[in-house]
């Protein structure tokens, strides 16, 4: 069974990578500002008197709200030495691997442009299957618009290496998969395969990214799963961030970072997300909590989790009521908008950063607050109520 790349609703369809050499964008200083008036992307700018900048533009069709959100700045590398306002997110000098990026739809996708935007260089890992697809993909420009970083230059790949999460080391590797024509031609893939790849070829990180998830099972109810696909979603989204780590600390650098996504499933009931996969989140939270005090103290590793709120991402589609959900946060939600994909790569980009410095061990809720609610204000039952609705 191997490892989807993270979704909106944490099950993802993608998985490990091959090896392909790009150029590093030196992409400067985040600075976080205080705009509340524009989007995100907008005001990714950068600082060289550059006010503003040509947005990725995302649509979505399942809802009409108009938003805002905080804005992010990224700083040119011509003004380093010059004065400026706000507190920076400067990742210039880091080096990050992101496990699960398979397109440029999900989670994991929107982690590395942010990062990219405040400097880092970025490796990625992506499931074996969906290798030659990825890395065509890039090669033949299809994600350049996505790519499209706050100074209006490309994000760029260092380097793309083949990953199944779900395999520790070779000897883990049964012969059927082997012997699978879509594993054919790579190697290297396992966990502890990536970690020495990574190794040889720079010696070290200093960001872990954990954006993978699978459930063979997730459309069963828990009642209905077998303990074979039970088993599978926790190998795939649990335990896959536990080997991550066991494998990669030892590379990186001390004060170094490390992210998963998890989903609110782990501690709500989330009718229709099924197979594991809610037992899985809620284990990955759980590690979470333990990993940030064992990387901690042995190695001086924060590991914190951000849990994500629905994104309408192919991964997600997978699920079958991505759109359902993202419209019932959208009623039910304190923000009534729509969850970017960016607004979690900016939390990300924040949590790996100096300026989370004394953060470990939490779960960061992204999801408009919709984590908050006690009750669906969308109900029937609250008609009567005045209850307060965002101006459209």
């Amino acid at each position: 069974m191997a490892t989807t790349a993270s979704s909106s609703l944490q099950i993802a369809a993608a998985r490990p990578c091959i090896s392909s050499s790009r150029r590093l964008f030196k992409a400067g200083a985040a600075i976080l500002g205080g705009n509340s008036k524009a989007a995100t992307w907008n005001k990714l700018t950068s600082a060289c008197h550059i006010s503003s900048v040509q947005p990725f533009q995302r649509s979505f069709t399942s809802s009409s709200i108009k938003f805002n959100k905080v804005a992010t700045k990224a700083m040119s590398n011509t003004s380093e030495n010059k004065p400026v306002s706000g507190l920076p997110i400067d990742l210039r000098g880091k080096r990050a691997f992101i496990a699960g990026v398979a397109d440029d739809h999900g989670y994991g996708w929107a982690i590395a442009k942010s990062l990219a935007a405040a400097g880092a260089e970025i490796l990625v890992g992506t499931w074996v299957p969906a290798l030659n697809i990825f890395e065509s993909s890039l090669r033949r420009g299809k994600f350049d618009e996505s790519r499209v970083l706050p100074d209006g230059s490309l994000m760029e790949i260092t380097k793309v290496y083949p990953l199944d999460a779900v395999f520790d080391n070779p000897e883990d590797v049964p012969e059927d998969i082997k012997t699978n024509k879509r594993y054919a031609g790579s190697s290297n893939w396992t966990v502890q395969e990536a970690a020495e790849s990574v190794k040889k070829d720079f010696g070290s990180i200093d960001i872990l990214v954990h954006s993978l998830a699978n459930g063979p099972e997730v459309t069963k109810p828990l009642l209905e799963t077998s303990r074979k696909g039970y088993l599978a979603a926790l190998s795939a989204s649990s335990y896959s961030y536990v080997s991550l780590l066991k494998h990669f600390i030892p590379i990186m650098n001390p004060g170094g970072s490390s992210i998963s996504l998890t989903y609110i499933a782990s501690e709500r009931i989330i009718p229709g997300y099924g197979g594991g996969m809610s037992s899985a989140k809620a284990a990955l939270e759980s590690d979470t909590r333990v990993l940030a005090f064992e990387a901690g103290r042995k190695h001086k590793i924060r590991v914190n989790s951000i849990s994500a709120g629905p994104l309408r991402s192919r991964a997600a589609k997978a699920i079958g009521f991505i759109d359902m959900m993202i419209d019932y946060s959208s009623a039910n939600a304190p923000l009534q908008k729509e969850l970017s994909a960016e607004e979690v790569g900016n939390t990300a980009a924040f949590l790996v950063s100096p300026l989370a410095s004394a953060i470990t061990g939490a779960v960061i809720y992204v999801d408009n607050g919709l984590n908050a609610m006690g009750v669906g204000v969308d109900s029937p039952i609250f008609k009567d109520l005045d209850i307060p609705k965002a101006e459209h």
